[in-house]
């Protein structure tokens, strides 16, 4: 067997090829939701994935105050955020978030699944939410994907 055949194949800023896609949240749980993207931006659907390169796509997701939660989440999981100041720890539930800023809560849920270091950051900065099936990203052309086709 030719060993010299078999080569791996190693990403980097200049041979990774990026697409922009478009994913439809209306109907969607928001846990499923959240691994699908988080695994599309991470990149580990492209046969050249390489662990320590942002090789993922660019995500628009759209209607991200239509999202589901399954069971009692909506009143009784808790968001915890600080303020930065003595007693400034501030918490608050899916339903006010959903109410007052809906994408925070798909956001939420999709950087808590990427990585916790600086590649985390980046790949966090290509991903745009839209609360409703309007979008600012016409220009890329973004392709509609199917959740259910990816993983």
């Amino acid at each position: 067997m030719n060993t010299i055949s078999y080569k791996t194949v190693s990403a980097n800023k200049q041979t990774v090829n990026k697409n922009w896609v478009l994913v439809d949240a209306k109907g969607e749980t928001l846990g499923r939701l959240a691994s699908k993207v988080a695994f599309l931006l991470r990149g580990k659907h492209k046969p050249d994935f390489t662990p320590h390169v942002d090789c993922g796509d660019n995500v628009v997701l759209i209607n991200a105050a239509h999202i589901a939660l399954s069971g009692n989440k909506v009143e009784q999981k808790e968001y915890v955020r600080h303020t930065g100041f003595p007693g400034g720890q501030r918490f608050s539930t899916p339903s006010e978030l959903l109410k007052k800023q809906p994408n925070k809560v798909v956001e939420n849920a999709i950087k808590g699944m990427l990585p916790k270091n600086r590649l985390g950051r980046d790949l966090f900065r290509n991903l745009h939410v839209y609360e409703g099936a309007e979008h600012n990203q016409t220009a890329q052309n973004p392709e509609k994907i199917d959740l259910k086709n990816i993983i």
